[in-house]
């Protein structure tokens, strides 16, 4: 039996999920305005694998969305995946988060899927994916206007997903487009699909060289000056 421990934490919902081999057994998930991935995914962690009656050492293997998203994020799910992987001789999986977002979705009816990742302002992180989740178009850093994405969409019907879509709907853009109901966020669920087939091609990642895929550079706020 392959067991594989799957961490989310590029947006406000930290999620963890354990796999059987590409069969969800356990999840756990929290939304949380405050960020507090830090807190909660180490709890996540140590509840799957107690419910599940296994110990760390179990474990085939560790897969990570690996952004875009949250900086801060990104940084805590990346530590954490790598340490576990270092500790107990593990291959790393990596994920690309947009791509984690379009699994869940019946997308048959749709010409195109387009996830968004809130980037701040009017800018959001999102790539084109087609009816069947192939990529169209890669992860990009994309400016929101409502002409986003005409030349590729046209008039064809698409879905558009994620905190993102938003700020998007509000400019009333020119697509045939539909929203989900509910902010859809990426979820460590949604990767066991995608994270068992690398496994099964032992497409693993170095571990003395990954990084998170942040594709933007963090960016702060510089402190006020005072005379």
């Amino acid at each position: 039996m392959n067991y594989i421990l799957h961490l989310e934490t590029t947006t406000k919902k930290c999620s963890v999920a354990l796999a059987q081999n590409g069969e969800l057994m356990i999840q756990k998930e929290l939304l949380s305005e405050e960020f507090s991935h830090s807190v909660q995914l180490h709890p996540f962690i140590e509840e799957v694998l107690k419910e599940s009656g296994l110990k760390a050492s179990s474990l085939s293997a560790v897969a990570i969305s690996k952004g875009p998203g949250s900086y801060t994020g990104l940084r805590i799910g990346v530590a954490a995946a790598k340490g576990l992987c270092f500790a107990l001789d593990l291959p790393l999986i990596a994920l690309n988060t947009l791509e984690i977002m379009v699994q869940p979705h019946e997308v048959s009816q749709y010409s195109f899927i387009i996830p968004m990742l809130d980037a701040r302002r009017m800018e959001v992180y999102t790539a084109i994916f087609d009816g069947t989740r192939k990529w169209i178009q890669e992860t990009t850093a994309e400016v929101l206007t409502k002409e986003t994405f005409n030349s590729i969409v046209r008039k064809e019907p698409c879905l558009i997903i994620g905190d993102g879509a938003i700020k998007f709907k509000t400019l009333q853009p020119k697509l045939n487009a539909s929203y989900t109901s509910e902010i859809h966020y990426p979820l460590a669920k949604d990767m066991i699909t995608l994270a068992w087939s690398k496994f099964n091609a032992k497409d693993f990642e170095d571990l003395a060289y990954f990084e998170p895929f942040y594709l933007k550079d963090f960016q702060t706020i510089p402190a006020k000056k005072y005379n």
